[in-house]
């Protein structure tokens, strides 16, 4: 982690100039907080994490080249002290389930007032998890959904984390030979994993898997060139 002196250095990625240049102007108000870099993109924002490893990252979700929730779940695997607040404007339970489960510490939508976003950012980088009460609704109504067996099967249960990882890849539409780079395993073991969980859910193509991933929110959309 990068924490200057007393202050906490801080990544905005964000695609909208002029949201980002508003971001940045608030940020710098607080003397404790440093915007160390900027990002247009989520491989962009993976790539200055990487070099400057801040202390949080300010997440939107929809975003080119890669989305922030993709790009959470690549930060929080290689930098997993790393905090990660998702900043967006949609509050639908979906888009929440997918940035948590990825490993989003916190979510608080854009049309929060600037007192609460400030808040959002403390409470994250004071360790906590935060989330907006504009969402806080949909959270509670999913998890009782949940629990009347509306949303997730056990049969989600029986994957190992291994599984559950590989299962969000190839949902997104990535080839065994990406994932084996991305996980720095064989193919032959992401071929095996991949038999594996498929048995588990009982579905019988890529196809079938990502309608499933779709429908339980593990994922928002595809790769445009799955």
């Amino acid at each position: 982690m990068s924490t200057m002196g007393d202050g906490y250095s801080l990544i905005i990625a964000e695609d909208h100039t002029l949201l980002r240049e508003g971001l940045k102007s608030l940020l710098q108000s607080v003397p404790h907080l440093v915007v160390a870099g900027e990002a247009s993109d989520g491989q962009m924002v993976v790539e200055l994490c990487d070099k400057h490893r801040p202390d949080l990252v300010l997440m939107d979700i929809s975003m080119p080249r890669m989305d922030g929730v993709q790009a959470t779940r690549l930060i929080k695997k290689k930098h997993p002290e790393m905090r990660v607040l998702v900043l967006t404007v949609h509050g639908a339970g979906e888009y929440v389930y997918a940035a948590l489960a990825a490993g989003a510490d916190g979510y608080v939508l854009k049309d929060a007032s600037n007192d609460e976003f400030i808040l959002a950012v403390e409470s994250v980088l004071g360790g906590k998890i935060y989330l907006s009460p504009g969402v806080s609704d949909e959270v509670v109504k999913g998890y009782l959904n949940d629990a009347r067996g509306q949303s997730v099967s056990s049969s989600w249960e029986t994957l190992t984390p291994r599984e559950q990882e590989i299962f969000q890849l190839v949902a997104e539409g990535y080839k065994n030979r990406e994932i084996a780079e991305m996980l720095v395993v064989s193919v032959k073991t992401v071929e095996k994993h991949r038999s594996n969980l498929m048995q588990k859910l009982g579905v019988h193509s890529a196809a079938e898997l990502r309608a499933l991933a779709l429908e339980r929110g593990i994922i928002l959309r595809m790769r445009s060139d799955a």
